[in-house]
This record gives C-alpha cells, sequence and structure tokens, in this order.
C-alpha cells in the first residue's frame, strides 16, 4: 500500500489555497485574489494534462463592476462595444459592451501570475478543510480548499437545457460582422428554442454556435456542426479552416430547492461557480457570479475553509433568492411555452429598453423591470402560465 505523503508546494514558506479543478471559477478566484493579495500562494489541481477546457467564457460589461475589469483584463480575449440580435420580426443593435474569455487567454493570464501554480495529472481523490488526497496518495496541506470541480447533478435542481456546439472558423472572405450577434433566432427553430451566436473574432475568423434551450440534454454535435456548417453557406460565408470546435450542456434552472442542495455539500470546505449552483439562471452565464465569489473570498482573506464556506453559502442564499424571478421565467419558457413557440418569448423580451436588459442579463432586475417584463399579455396561454407559478409542484415531482 502507498505511504501517503504530506506535501507543501514550493512559493512560500505559507500553505497554499488550494483550488480543485482548473476551470473558469478557480482562474477568477486566482486572478482576483492574486489583485488584493500578492504574496498568498495559490495552486490549482486539474487531473487533466492541461487545464481551462477548450472554452469560451463570454459576459457583457454591465455585469460586472468597473473596478472588478482591473483584474479581469488580463484573462479578456477580445472587447466589443456593442452587440446585436435578430429574430424573424425584429432586428435590433444594442450599445451593450461585450466581452470573451478564452480557454487560452485563461491559461496564458494564470500561467503570468507569480504565485499561481497549476498542477496538472493531479486528480483529486478527497477533499478536506485543511488537505486535499490525491489519487496518487499525495496530501497537499492547505491554508484553505475551495471546490472548484464544476456543475454536480442534484435532485434539488429541475433543470432545461442550453445546448452547444460551436466551430471557431477562418473565412475565405470577410463576414462583415463589427459586434457579437448573441441571438439570431430567425433560423429554424428546432429541438426548442434555437438561435446562432457570433463571434467575430477578425475581420475573417469568427466563432458560430449552434445552441438549442431544450428539455432533454441530449446533444448530436455532428448534427450541430452540420446546422453551422449550413448557416455559414446560407450568409453567403465559405469556411476555408475550423481552427476550433467547442460543445457544452448548461443547466438552465426552473426550480431550486435551496437548503436540500447545500445539504449534499459538506458544511466546511467552500464551493464555487457551478458547484455552488451559481450561475445566470436563464442565460447559464457563469461568470459574473463567478467575479462576485472571487470578490467575496478576496474580502474574507486570509481566512479558513470553514468560515469561507459560511460566506459563501449565505451569499448564495441571497442569491437564490434574487434569482426566484429568472426560474419563474424560465418555467414559462420551458413549461407554458409550446417548443415551436419559444422564440416569441425573447423576441418580445429584446424589445424592452436596453437598461432594462442589462439589468437582466447582470442579475440585478429591479421590481420595476420585473413589472415591465412581465406587463401585457405573455406570449403562453394563460392557463399554462399560471400553472408554472410555483417551483413546488416541480421539486416535489423531482423528489418523487
Amino acid at each position: 500500500m502507498r505511504k501517503r505523503e504530506s506535501t507543501f508546494l514550493p512559493h512560500s514558506t505559507k500553505k497554499p489555497l488550494l483550488l480543485a479543478g482548473a476551470g473558469l471559477a478557480s482562474a477568477l478566484i486566482a486572478a482576483r485574489l492574486s489583485h488584493s493579495h500578492p504574496d498568498q500562494p495559490i495552486t490549482i489541481l486539474e487531473g487533466a494534462a492541461a487545464g481551462f477546457g477548450e472554452h469560451t467564457w463570454s459576459f457583457h460589461i454591465a455585469d460586472t463592476r468597473p473596478d472588478d475589469l482591473a483584474w479581469l483584463n488580463p484573462l479578456i480575449a477580445h472587447r466589443w462595444s456593442g452587440q446585436s440580435v435578430r429574430f424573424v420580426a425584429l432586428d435590433r443593435h444594442l450599445t451593450s459592451g461585450y466581452a470573451s474569455l478564452t480557454s487560452s487567454s485563461v491559461a496564458k493570464a494564470v500561467a503570468a501570475l507569480p504565485n499561481v501554480t497549476l498542477l496538472t495529472h493531479a486528480a483529486v481523490s478527497a477533499l478536506a478543510a485543511g488537505s486535499v488526497t490525491l489519487a496518487d496518495g499525495r496530501v497537499i496541506e492547505a491554508e484553505a480548499v475551495v471546490d472548484c470541480r464544476g456543475y454536480r447533478p442534484s435532485k434539488a435542481l429541475v433543470l432545461g437545457y442550453q445546448k452547444f456546439v460551436g466551430l471557431e472558423v477562418e473565412l475565405d472572405h470577410p463576414h462583415g460582422l463589427t459586434d457579437p450577434v448573441i441571438m439570431d433566432a430567425s433560423v429554424s427553430q428546432l429541438d426548442g428554442y434555437r438561435f446562432v451566436y457570433l463571434l467575430p473574432f477578425s475581420p475573417t475568423r469568427v466563432l458560430i454556435e449552434d445552441t438549442r434551450y431544450a428539455d432533454g440534454e441530449a446533444l448530436d454535435r455532428d448534427q450541430l456542426a452540420a446546422d453551422i456548417r449550413h448557416y455559414a453557406q446560407a450568409r453567403g460565408w465559405s469556411i476555408a479552416a475550423v481552427v476550433r470546435e467547442e460543445d457544452g450542456i448548461l443547466p438552465i434552472a426552473l426550480a431550486h430547492d435551496f437548503d436540500r442542495f447545500w445539504a449534499e455539500h459538506p458544511a466546511d470546505i467552500p464551493q464555487a461557480g457551478m458547484r455552488a449552483g451559481l450561475f445566470h439562471p436563464t442565460t447559464g452565464y457563469s461568470l459574473p457570479e463567478a467575479v462576485r465569489v472571487a470578490n467575496l473570498i478576496a474580502a474574507h482573506w486570509p481566512g479558513a475553509s470553514a468560515p469561507l464556506a459560511r460566506a459563501i453559502r449565505d451569499h448564495a442564499r441571497i442569491r437564490h433568492r434574487q434569482q426566484g424571478f429568472y426560474r419563474l421565467l424560465n418555467r414559462m419558457l420551458f413549461r407554458a411555452a409550446r417548443p415551436e413557440r419559444r422564440h416569441l418569448v425573447l423576441q418580445r423580451f429584446y424589445r424592452l429598453p436596453q437598461p432594462v436588459i442589462e439589468r437582466f442579463y447582470a442579475g440585478r432586475s429591479t421590481p420595476g423591470d420585473i413589472a415591465r417584463i412581465l406587463v401585457g399579455k405573455p406570449p403562453v396561454p394563460i392557463h399554462r402560465a399560471l400553472a408554472c407559478l410555483s417551483e413546488a409542484p416541480l421539486l416535489k415531482a423531482e423528489k418523487a
């Protein structure tokens, strides 16, 4: 039997903050804490051969505070001054700023932090409040441990799904886009609500993502990739090369039993990112919530695992209450609207004033915003809408 070794990682005489999982949440915590506490050693543990996967993480500039950009900027790969949406009966440009991080930009920014070590081939076997045990038997002692290992399915969350496949392509000729098209829902509506998402990285390079808001999580990657090629052809774009591919299945929360969800996690180990159920319930965007948690950890540092865990759980409870409205909208979208008519719900939303839209994406909708969003006849049958008002029936059915 392999003898367990107790290990310190070589940054300083201080014990490190250990972040389990090399994803967006761990990268943001490392960047934020390095900004305010540059002498604190931080180690990110990743079981794979490389960290941060193959992803694009985007956010609206209004999602974050201006002072957050001081430490976020090194991770950002692309920024734009506006964005557009397209529907059959609506074509609108918004002057809201937009930005994207890529796996490459995040990895480069984290590697440049002198107090941060990324330890790959370091699969986690067990977490404790003051140490992590790796699959090879090593035990790494820590000042604190944060679990950032991504979404964990739970019966305390009733979900719809946002599924996507993206191809970053180089075109034979310029695409003509200036700003991102965050929703082109003028396309055929397939598998629920479908839209194409476009990020122009250069005059001839663009990320094209085919996205479906669907009831089931099955993802036909080949079919969506073929649909992307058909879309490009319909736009008159000739693909010279596929630079990279990505895909994902994001949870869209319809109902959430907060106490039951958190009872599934250890009380003395902080959870962060998707692991903590901290994402925008409607859009699936996780970066704004991850920024909030990174700021929270920095505000409580130095700190041990148990008090950090309590602080994050208290924060998550507040966000759970604030996000109840978004879960209601999701129930309207997934349970009241017929799949082929879901695009009408979003088309109606995008006729609202730009500040209302910005606050919605930031997860900071005001009571006035909520009234603006709900006023008037909804594009769903009234009797079906009324049946979606409460989360309890969905949670009861899931528990059963």
